[in-house]
């Protein structure tokens, strides 16, 4: 984020954690607001600590066809904050793709607004930008939370335990045919009739599952509760930035010995080496399309980074862009990010969206801010809880990378772990 202008009221805070609560609070009233959410973690390069995105000022919500371009117009028709989310089924247009499966959760494939009110929230103050900062504050200060009696969902799963195992060794023979080299294959977990308080999920979701790029979104109906620890894209003047990870292991957290020794088998994994490496490679060539040429670096490679449910292989790839390239275009070379779809990129879409049974909507997608000077941050959207609070439908899905040596068995763990710590806040049982 950059830096506050001068038209910006700053209030000194002293409980920083009992001020972020109150916020949270606070924003309970506006029917469209992004919460952007660092949990204090030091990645670098780091950001905001939080940031809140709330009201509208004008917006813009459409679907893949001209989707892009219609962002471009309106980036560059008001030069403001402005934040949203890029959803997974743009690839329509990136591509001559399709989308046939089903939607519950209802995002458009593209929505961003400019805020009435920006409050950025670190340890040590408040900063709010926009009308009646003062009146912001003192309505903040006195916000509090109320008792929430929570349903407990009912989680479903679209596959069960032997379909999964059978469309993996399916992905297995395209890959050995040659068709690709490695997937991202997702599943879903879903309620009918749920009835929640997103916002005090997503309260213990924050404690049970911290991550570097959480977020709490809403737009109208439609809630993203998200425990994301993936950067997709962050420019910084000309430098472009993503982060991809492939690779994960559990964290034990009771036996500080065995927790190391998943860190470490990790770390020397040959498969989870070789997804990783591939997702760099595929990072690598997106960047080259909009990059000067021999710009494009790789940073970090085969990092391993703690977190509270799973450790996690990161790496990092930079370039710094040509001079005059648009948004749209970085988008329209970047997007989907790799680690979501796989490699070649056009031909595990069309095989995600044969073999998978859901539309992946906002998951797999981006959120995140587009400054006034064309700066912006975006996550990766998964760990993510979506809800629909007009059909009382709910869902989320986890997924991994699937190649020649994979094991369908420790793909479907896998899957079960990264779905572990929104099952638990939500009390539901697998079905």
């Amino acid at each position: 984020m950059e830096k506050a202008t001068s038209t910006n009221c700053i209030f000194p805070i002293s409980d920083f954690e009992q001020v972020k609560e109150k916020v949270l609070n606070w924003v309970k009233r506006f029917s469209t607001f992004c919460f952007l959410d660092n949990h204090r973690y030091q990645i670098h390069p780091h950001s905001e600590e939080c940031l809140l995105a709330a009201g509208v000022k004008r917006q813009l919500k459409t679907d893949a066809g001209n989707a892009l371009k219609q962002l471009q117009d309106f980036m560059d028709a008001g030069k403001s904050w402005l934040f949203g989310h890029l959803g997974y089924d743009l690839k329509n247009e990136m591509e001559q793709l399709s989308s046939v499966n089903p939607d519950g959760t209802g995002f458009p494939d593209l929505f961003f607004f400019e805020p009435e009110t920006i409050i950025r929230l670190n340890p040590r103050e408040m900063i709010i930008e926009g009308e009646g900062p003062d009146r912001v504050f003192r309505e903040i200060s006195k916000s509090v939370s109320r008792p929430v009696v929570q349903q407990r969902v009912n989680i479903q799963l679209r596959f069960s335990r032997e379909e999964y195992i059978s469309v993996i060794e399916q992905l297995k023979r395209h890959i050995l045919r040659g068709d690709c080299y490695e997937i991202n294959f997702c599943q879903e977990f879903f309620a009918g009739g749920a009835v929640i308080d997103p916002v005090d999920i997503y309260k213990k979701l924050s404690t049970v599952s911290p991550n570097p790029f959480s977020a709490l979104y809403r737009m109208e109906d439609q809630w993203l509760i998200c425990a994301s620890p993936e950067r997709f894209l962050r420019k910084q003047g000309r430098n472009i930035l993503s982060q991809p990870i492939k690779g994960t292991s559990e964290r034990i957290k009771q036996d500080e010995k065995n927790d190391q020794q998943s860190r470490e088998a990790l770390q020397q994994s040959a498969k989870d080496r070789s997804e990783n490496v591939m997702v760099v490679d595929l990072v690598r060539n997106d960047l080259a399309k909009i990059c000067e040429e021999g710009t494009v670096k790789v940073d970090e490679l085969f990092a391993v980074y703690s977190f509270p449910q799973v450790h996690q292989m990161i790496s990092a790839v930079s370039g710094e862009l040509k001079k005059d390239i648009s948004f749209a275009e970085i988008i329209r070379a970047t997007f989907p990010m790799g680690s979501m779809t796989g490699a070649p990129k056009k031909r595990v879409m069309e095989l995600i969206e044969q073999y998978e049974k859901t539309k992946r909507g906002i998951f797999s997608g981006a959120l995140g801010y587009i400054s006034p000077s064309g700066n912006f941050d975006f996550n990766v959207v998964i760990r993510s809880i979506m809800y629909n609070a007009a059909t009382r439908y709910l869902s989320f899905q986890t997924g991994s990378g699937i190649t020649w040596y994979s094991e369908a068995e420790k793909e479907w763990e896998e899957c079960l772990l990264k779905a572990g710590a929104m099952g638990e806040v939500l009390g539901g049982s697998k079905k």
